[in-house]
């Protein structure tokens, strides 16, 4: 079966696929046909009208000697510290003491070098107006996120909605810059102590998946900020975290799975010019007793049984 260099373009056109990779069909494989191991949805965002980037991964990175021998120090630093933390407990606690906590503080602001645990962002990445910055509070034991929300899109011809901004902490790394996840098993509920200017913000919790496809699912859930000098203490159990990918709520819903919190992360996108502020304080969890609830949202069975 022949294929024509026009049909070759159009497949790579509309799958993204570049021309490193051949396309394999029927005719040669006798089987479905294969694209590319870059799909849709393995490919990161890119602007409207950017050229894509085609370089290999290696040809990414800056090579240095000097920084290389650093990072082999710390990693064997790491590397000791976990085997060590297996023969002591979780996290280099007992395992008593692991099994009994009933609450912890996961995130805390006493320092500058507690702020690099975070990453803040906006539509500037789109090509939007929004800006978004943090730092340390006045007494340098919070964190202040501060900045101006725009919500006019970028005037490339393609973009129609934008204005947002987003704090979200960076995923834990293990020796030789491994993924670790968060283990929340033994907690219900999250537990913060913010101030904030009355504007609507978005609790965002990332967790770990199995397949590619499902690397944009994310659990949400509104917090409403009071606005005004006065702290402000939030209790939000997981159980009322709902299931969305890529800014849509989906219709079959999920328990979130709480050994394998990647991250934690606040969108502020209401739509209202101007500037805005965020104070936190502390980010923990604990485990609520009077809270039963195991998912407040109905879940759906695909084989119902007959």
């Amino acid at each position: 079966m022949a294929v024509s260099r026009k049909a070759l373009k159009a497949l790579s056109g509309v799958y993204g696929v570049t021309h490193r990779q051949p396309l394999l069909f029927p005719s040669t494989l006798g089987c479905s046909a294969i694209l590319s191991t870059r799909s849709v949805y393995e490919q990161d965002y890119r602007r409207p009208g950017q050229a894509p980037d085609t370089r290999w991964p290696w040809q990414k990175i800056n090579f240095d000697f000097s920084k290389g021998v650093e990072g082999i120090k710390k990693h064997i630093g790491l590397l000791k510290d976990e085997f060590v933390q297996r023969w002591t407990g979780p996290d280099g606690k007992p395992l008593q003491e692991h099994m009994l906590e009933q609450t912890r503080v996961q995130w805390d602001f006493r320092g500058p070098e507690s702020l690099d645990q975070w990453v803040v962002s906006s539509d500037q990445e789109i090509g939007g107006h929004s800006v978004a910055y943090i730092k340390l509070g006045k007494n340098t034991t919070t964190c202040f996120l501060y900045g101006s929300l725009c919500s006019t899109p970028p005037r490339d011809g393609e973009t129609r909605y934008s204005g947002y901004c987003t704090m979200r902490s960076k995923q834990p790394l293990a020796s030789f810059d491994r993924k670790k996840t968060y283990d929340w098993s033994n907690f219900n509920t999250l537990h913060m102590r913010i101030r904030g200017d009355g504007r609507p913000w978005m609790v965002n919790v990332s967790a770990e998946t199995f397949f590619s496809h499902q690397r944009d699912d994310i659990y949400s859930y509104f917090l409403y900020t009071r606005g005004g000098p006065y702290w402000q203490d939030v209790k939000i159990p997981f159980s009322k975290f709902f299931l969305s990918s890529r800014g849509r709520i989906q219709d079959n819903q999920h328990v979130l799975w709480l050994d394998k919190v990647k991250s934690i992360g606040f969108t502020l996108g209401d739509k209202a010019d101007g500037p805005f502020q965020l104070e936190i304080d502390f980010i923990g969890l604990c485990n609520d007793h009077a809270h039963t609830e195991e998912f407040a949202y109905e879940l759906y069975k695909r084989n119902p049984e007959v």
